[in-house]
C-alpha cells in the first residue's frame, strides 16, 4: 500500500511489557498500514498483539520502539498535550465498554467530544448520525434507560459526530447480543461506504471480521497474513490454518 493513502500505519513497531523474567513482547517489529476510507479488521490469538497493536496507533499507549503514523504525523513526535489534541480532532473511538457518562443523557454523551473542543457539532451531519444510528426517539435518554445495543449505537455515534479522520473499535460488538451486533457492524459498514470513514476493528469474531474489506492477523506480535474481502467461513479457515 501506498503510505500516502494510509490512514495509520506503524512501521518495525515493538513493544515490550515488564523486564527480565516478566518481559512480554507484545508486538515485534511489525510493519502495517490502513488505508482511508476502508474498513479494516485486526485478528489473532489471544495475546497475538491485537489490542496493543490498536492502543499503540492511536496513541493510547506508546512503542517501545519504531515508529507510529496517524496520517503523515509521527505519534512520538508529540507532546502529551499535542497527543491529546490530535486524538481529540482526529480520532474516534468505540470500545467493547461503552464508556458513556451516566449523568448525560443519549445527545449529550453524543456531542460531548465536540463539547469538550469547545466547538458546535455540525448540525446536519449531527442529525444524519442519528437517524443512520436510529437513536432520533432516544436522545433524551440516560445510559441507564437504554439496552445494550442502544448504549453502543450512542457510542458509535459519539465515534462518528466529529468527523474524525479515522475511528478505532476495539470488540465493539463483544457485549452485545447477536441481533444488536450486527446492527452495530451493519452501521460500521455503512459509515464507510457511504460517508467515506475509516474504520480499523479489532475483533475475535470471524462473523464480524467478515464485515471488513481486509483482515490482517497477527501472531506473536508479528503480521501473520491478511484477507481481501473475506467471508466468515474463509476468515474461520484462515485462523485453523494458523494453528
Amino acid at each position: 500500500m501506498n503510505v500516502e493513502n494510509a490512514a495509520a500505519r506503524v512501521e518495525n513497531a515493538s513493544k515490550v511489557y515488564g523486564a527480565g523474567d516478566t518481559e512480554v513482547t507484545a508486538l515485534d517489529g511489525l510493519t502495517v498500514a490502513f488505508e482511508r476510507g476502508r474498513f479494516s479488521a485486526i485478528m489473532g490469538p489471544s495475546g497475538s498483539g491485537k489490542s496493543t497493536l490498536l492502543h499503540c496507533l492511536a496513541g493510547l499507549d506508546y512503542l517501545t520502539s519504531g515508529d507510529a503514523f496517524i496520517g503523515d504525523i509521527r505519534l512520538g513526535d508529540l507532546s502529551e498535550r499535542e497527543l491529546t489534541l490530535l486524538r481529540r480532532k482526529k480520532v474516534g473511538f468505540v470500545f467493547q465498554a461503552f464508556n458513556l457518562i451516566p449523568t448525560l443523557d443519549a445527545a449529550e454523551n453524543i456531542t460531548l467530544p465536540v463539547a469538550i473542543a469547545g466547538e458546535t457539532p455540525d448540525k446536519d451531519w449531527y442529525e444524519t448520525v442519528v437517524e443512520t444510528m436510529r437513536l432520533g426517539d432516544r436522545l433524551d435518554h440516560r445510559p441507564s434507560e437504554l439496552s445494550g445495543g442502544q448504549q453502543q449505537r450512542v457510542a458509535a455515534a459519539r465515534a462518528l459526530v466529529s468527523r474524525p479522520e479515522i475511528i478505532f473499535a476495539d470488540e465493539p460488538s463483544g457485549n452485545l447480543d447477536s441481533k444488536s451486533g450486527e446492527e452495530l457492524l451493519g452501521f460500521m459498514r455503512k459509515a464507510v461506504d457511504e460517508f467515506g470513514q475509516t474504520i480499523v476493528m479489532v475483533t475475535h469474531d470471524p462473523r464480524a471480521a467478515a464485515w471488513a474489506d481486509r483482515v490482517v492477523f497477527l501472531a506473536d506480535g508479528r503480521g501473520d497474513g491478511e484477507l481481501a474481502s473475506p467471508t466468515s467461513d474463509q476468515i474461520l479457515e484462515f485462523l485453523k490454518s494458523m494453528g
